[in-house]
Formats: C-alpha cells, sequence, structure tokens
C-alpha cells in the first residue's frame, strides 16, 4: 500500500480486471483506458444524483500514482462532493490489487466535473447535495 493510505470502505462502482487488450507492448495498461473505467464510474455517481442524463465537461487534477499492469483488478471509487445548478462534481480515485494478492495501492485519482442536461441536451437543475445530517451541502 502507498503512505499507509487505506481503500476506500465503500463499494466501488466499477471494478474491473485489466486486460492485455487494454496494455501497451509493454504490458502497462493505457492511461486511457483507466481514465475511461474512471469517467464511467463518475458518470453512474452524476446521473443517479440527477435523476438523468449527465456529461462530462471537465477533468481537473489527474494523477497517475503508478501503473497497472495486466491481470490486475482494478477498483474505482466515485464520491458526489459539489453540486451546483446543473453542474456536479465528483472525486474519483482507482485502486489496483495484483491478481494473487490481498494489498491494494492507489493508482490514479482526479476530479470530473459533469452537468445534467435534458431530453433538448441543454443544461438543466439539479437536486441540491444532502449532507450526513440531512442539510445543504456542497456549495451552491
Amino acid at each position: 500500500m502507498m503512505d499507509n493510505e487505506k481503500m476506500p470502505a465503500t463499494q466501488p462502482a466499477v471494478r474491473v480486471t485489466a486486460m492485455p487488450a487494454n496494455a501497451n507492448v509493454y504490458g502497462d495498461i493505457f492511461g486511457g483506458w483507466l481514465m475511461a473505467q474512471m469517467d464511467l464510474a463518475a458518470s453512474s455517481v452524476a446521473s443517479r444524483h440527477a435523476r438523468g442524463r449527465a456529461v462530462t465537461i471537465s477533468v481537473e487534477g489527474m494523477t497517475f500514482h503508478r501503473p497497472v499492469f495486466v491481470g490486475d483488478e482494478v477498483s474505482v471509487f466515485a464520491r458526489l462532493v459539489k453540486v451546483g445548478r446543473s453542474s456536479m462534481q465528483v472525486e474519483v480515485e482507482a485502486w489496483a490489487r495484483e491478481r494473487h494478492v490481498d494489498e491494494n495501492s492507489r493508482v490514479t485519482q482526479a476530479r470530473f466535473i459533469f452537468v445534467a442536461v435534458g431530453p433538448d441536451r441543454r443544461p438543466r437543475a439539479v437536486p441540491p447535495l444532502i449532507d450526513d445530517h440531512g442539510c445543504e451541502a456542497g456549495g451552491r
């Protein structure tokens, strides 16, 4: 494990095994494949909160901590952290576990920003973010 970090205790939004088709000639998984898994996880959280379609408009602070290799099990965790009128910010981190060990390492993290859109594909309002105490949170 890196720097005594602990994998989130929640269930991952996405869990997948990295396969040879997702790797370069050296067996390292493409960063774009990993980013796509993170976008899938974040979009699940955003569209659930928006109760409908939400589109990715930007990714901030993408940091790769270590490579992912063919055969690694990748778990992607996503958490809604801020909500605007139509936008949502989702913190995402990916963790990898070598196939035959129990230890997990955080491999990347980023913040994904989404906008909820209606049938006309124009921005629409989303519900506020509610904290654990039932209060509006996350800035408006």
